[in-house]
C-alpha cells in the first residue's frame, strides 16, 4: 500500500463555472521521456478480451498511447476534438484484446480509466481456495454472473462541457483535477504541456461515478478563488504586490491539498502492476475501501523509476461502490466463509447473508445451505 506521488507538480488558482470547479496542475518541466496521445474510436460500445472465459464491455470512445524512449520526444498527441459523440465517426461495436497491448516500437496502448474499472470489477471474483459449502454450486460449474457498475458520460455531467470549452490552459499545464459542487470527481495528469493541451477536450468523453453526477446536478455554484491583499505599509512597489498576490496563491495551493484534494493525496492504495515501459510502470490502483465516510477512488499511473507520476487518470467510487468492494475484502480475508467473515465484521451470519445479497452476489450462495443454516437456527 502506497500514497499517490505527484512531486513536481503545483497547483494555481481554480476556475469555476456553477458548480464545475477546475484546478490546474502544471510542471516546471515536461517528464523526459514519455508522452501520449490519443487514438479515437468513434461512438459505439467496446468488447475487450481479458481472459479465456472473460470478456470487458463498455462505451470506450478512445484509448491512450504510450510512447517512451529516445523517439518519445518527438511524439505528440493527436485526434482529439471537442463535441459531442455524436458528431465522431460511428462505430457500432469494436474488439480489443487486452486492456494494454504493445504497439510496435516503445509503444503501448491501453483504454483510459477502463483499465482500472476491469480491475475493480474483478476485485477478488476468483472465488475461495477452499469450496465452502455456501459457495454456490452453480458459480462452480456455470462460472459467476457478469459484474456490472454504472458510470456516467462526462457530456452528462452539468456544466462540464461548458467549463470545458471556456476554461484558460495554463503555461505548462500538465493536469487538471475536476470538481462538482466541491466533491473530487477525478484527477487526469499527463507528462507535457502539449500532450494535456490535446487531450484536454477529451475530459468530456470521460466516465464519472454517480456521485459526481448527482452533485453536479443538484448542487449549487461554488465560491471561486479571490486574492484578498490588505493594504499597508509592506506594499510600497509593483515587485511588493506581486510578492503578496503569490503569496495568496501558495495560501490557497496549501488549503486546497489539506482539503478538497485531501480524499485522494492522503489514502494508502493498493497497486497492481500491468506493464512495465522502460524506466516507467503502468499501474492500476485500488483503496483500502474504508467505512469512514472518506471519498474513495480506483484510477490508474504510469510512474517513472523513483515512483513519482507521469500519468494520473481517477475514478470516484460512490458510496454503494465502496461498500460493495468492503465486502468483497472482508470475504476475500476470510476465504469466503461465512461465518468467520461474521466474526470478523462484527455481525451475524444472518445479516452477512443479507448483505450479500443487497450488494447483488447472491448467486454466489448456495441457497440450501443457507436455509439449513436459517432453520437450524430457529
Amino acid at each position: 500500500m502506497s500514497a499517490i506521488d505527484l512531486t513536481g507538480l503545483a497547483v494555481r488558482p481554480a476556475q469555476v463555472w456553477g458548480g464545475i470547479r477546475l484546478v490546474p496542475l502544471v510542471r516546471d518541466e515536461p517528464v523526459p521521456g514519455l508522452r501520449l496521445a490519443r487514438e479515437a474510436y468513434g461512438e459505439g460500445y467496446t468488447s475487450v478480451r481479458v481472459g479465456p472465459r472473460t470478456e470487458y464491455v463498455s462505451y470506450v470512445p478512445h484509448g491512450f498511447v504510450a510512447s517512451w524512449g529516445e523517439d518519445a520526444e518527438q511524439s505528440a498527441a493527436y485526434g482529439t476534438r471537442l463535441g459531442t459523440a455524436r458528431e465522431l465517426p460511428r462505430v457500432p461495436v469494436r474488439r480489443h484484446h487486452r486492456m494494454a497491448k504493445r504497439r510496435l516500437g516503445d509503444r503501448l496502448r491501453f483504454l483510459p480509466l477502463h483499465l482500472a474499472l476491469d480491475g475493480y470489477l474483478a476485485l477478488h471474483f476468483g472465488g475461495p481456495s477452499t469450496v465452502w459449502e455456501e459457495w454456490s454450486r452453480r458459480a462452480l460449474s456455470e462460472g459467476l454472473s457478469p459484474r456490472v457498475e454504472d458510470a456516467y458520460l462526462g457530456a452528462s455531467v452539468r456544466g462540464l462541457a461548458e467549463a470545458l470549452r471556456i476554461f484558460e490552459i495554463h503555461p505548462g499545464q500538465c493536469g487538471v483535477l475536476l470538481y462538482a459542487a466541491d466533491a473530487l470527481a477525478g484527477a487526469f495528469v499527463v507528462p507535457h504541456p502539449d500532450d494535456y493541451r490535446a487531450l484536454h477536450p477529451s475530459l468530456i468523453q470521460d466516465l464519472y461515478g454517480e456521485t459526481v453526477h448527482h452533485h453536479a446536478f443538484f448542487g449549487g455554484p461554488v465560491p471561486d478563488f479571490e486574492a484578498r491583499i490588505a493594504d499597508g505599509p509592506h506594499l510600497r512597489s509593483v515587485a511588493d504586490l506581486r510578492s503578496a498576490a503569490l503569496a495568496q496563491e501558495r495560501a490557497w495551493a496549501r488549503a486546497h491539498d489539506d482539503v478538497l484534494a485531501r480524499g485522494l493525496l492522503t489514502d494508502a492504495y493498493a497497486f497492481e502492476r500491468v506493464y512495465a515501459m522502460g524506466s516507467f510502470t503502468l499501474s492500476r490502483f485500488r483503496p483500502p475501501f474504508r467505512r469512514d465516510g472518506r471519498e474513495q477512488h480506483i484510477g490508474e499511473t504510469i510512474t517513472d523509476h523513483k515512483g513519482r507520476v507521469a500519468y494520473l487518470k481517477t475514478f470516484r467510487l460512490s458510496d454503494a461502490q465502496t461498500r460493495r468492494g468492503h465486502l468483497l475484502d472482508r470475504l476475500s480475508e476470510n476465504d469466503w466463509h461465512l461465518e468467520r467473515t461474521a466474526r470478523a465484521m462484527r455481525t451475524t451470519y444472518e445479516d452477512l447473508v443479507r448483505r450479500v445479497e443487497r450488494a447483488g452476489f447472491g448467486s454466489m450462495l448456495d441457497t440450501h445451505a443457507v436455509r439449513r443454516r436459517a432453520k437450524g437456527a430457529r
